[in-house]
């Protein structure tokens, strides 16, 4: 049996808010056991980095270039996370000493893996040094390189966490952040999973560039609009849908420009709603389940929780309600991730990104480092 061990996990996702950090204690495999967890918020200068690099990102060709806007996010996504997890391990009394690595996700700024390219910027050597505990990063090239989508990778965790759980199967993990990402596990155990469309990124873009807030909070502004059918039928009319799965996106893959138009209550009604229909066509295209847990930013959005259970029409529970947390499950997936990583353990399989087999993936460095 393989030793337990301790990991943090740090994930920065598409909705650009912040760095999630939380702790499990791992096998890699069936044991699952989390622990604290903390959220280092992103600063209006951070994110402006980030968004320049996100601009910049679109002409690269080399994944490893980091021309200055690419540089300068870099080094703004390094600091945040040193500053979170030096900060998560001082609130939470945690001796580093104890931690066996850390998962470090990164800032993702390009994804294309049709042209086999994925970059996520932040300094994973940089981070081991500072912190003095072994880190595996840059977990989706290795995937992205074998002609896989490197997305999503958190379904192996939420497997283990259904597991843990005894959930009946099937039953279909959904994590909403700026891009929504379904996890359908089978009765057989078997997963497929793939990126539904957007999440969160067009309802923040919209509020950001309207009202200067970072998120429609608490759903409000989408509750007092009215859907337009029209302009909701216009969004869903993109080939993307109905691709076969599995399949991946970027963040500015969809635009919100087709609802220009319309007030921001009935843009953000619509985005809602878009959401949610191109979750109801992708669980569909998957073979469908009985019931949705959603984790991710979209948990807390009762507007867009209420139209899930309209547009699929089944049951459709936060991961709280399970015990679970929906804010920190991508974190702790990083930090299972990471230790299966030292083990040697497949991360992505041909049902999860369409690589050819199960594959393991991540680059390893710092201080101590040595299987789990």
């Amino acid at each position: 049996m393989a030793e337990t061990v301790r990991a943090i996990g740090l994930m920065s996702g598409t909705s650009m808010d912040g760095v999630d950090v939380a702790l499990i204690e791992t096998d890699g495999e069936a044991v699952v056991r989390p622990g604290p967890s903390g959220f280092r918020p992103y600063a209006s200068a951070e994110r402006e980095a980030i968004r320049a690099a996100l601009a910049a990102a679109t002409t690269l060709t080399d994944r490893d270039a980091r021309p200055p806007a690419l540089a300068a996010a870099e080094a703004v996504v390094t600091t945040a996370h040193v500053e979170a997890v030096r900060a998560f391990l001082a609130d939470n009394a945690i001796d580093p000493a104890g931690i066996t690595v850390v998962g470090f996700h990164g800032q993702t700024v390009f994804h294309a893996p049709e042209r086999r390219l994925t970059v996520q910027v932040g300094d994973g050597a940089a981070l081991s040094e500072a912190l003095g505990i072994p880190v595996v990063f840059d977990l989706r090239a290795d995937d992205v390189a074998a002609g896989g989508q490197g997305a999503p990778l958190v379904p192996v965790y939420h497997r283990a966490l259904a597991a843990a759980a005894a959930l009946p199967r099937p039953v279909a993990i959904l994590n909403v952040g700026g891009v929504a990402n379904l996890t359908l596990i089978g009765a057989d155990d078997g997963l497929v999973a793939f990126d539904t469309g957007p999440g969160n990124a067009l309802i923040d873009d919209l509020m950001g560039a309207r009202t200067g807030a970072r998120m429609d909070e608490g759903g409000r502004t989408a509750a007092a609009g009215s859907v337009d059918e029209a302009a909701l039928s216009v969004l869903m009319d993109n080939p993307y849908f109905a691709r076969p799965v599995p399949k991946s996106l970027d963040r500015n893959a969809f635009s919100a420009v087709l609802v220009a138009h319309l007030s921001t209550a009935d843009a953000a009604a619509t985005l809602v709603e878009f959401t949610a229909e191109t979750v109801a066509r992708g669980l569909a295209l998957a073979g469908g389940a009985d019931r949705i847990v959603v984790c991710g930013g979209g948990a807390r959005n009762p507007v867009l929780m209420a139209a899930l259970a309209a547009r699929t029409g089944v049951m459709v529970d936060s991961a709280d309600a399970l015990g679970w947390s929906a804010d920190a499950i991508e974190a702790q997936a990083f930090a299972y991730l990471a230790v299966r990583s030292l083990r040697g353990l497949p991360i992505t399989f041909p049902g999860t990104t369409g690589v050819a087999r199960p594959l393991t993936g991540g680059r390893r460095v710092g201080p101590r480092l040595r299987a789990a």
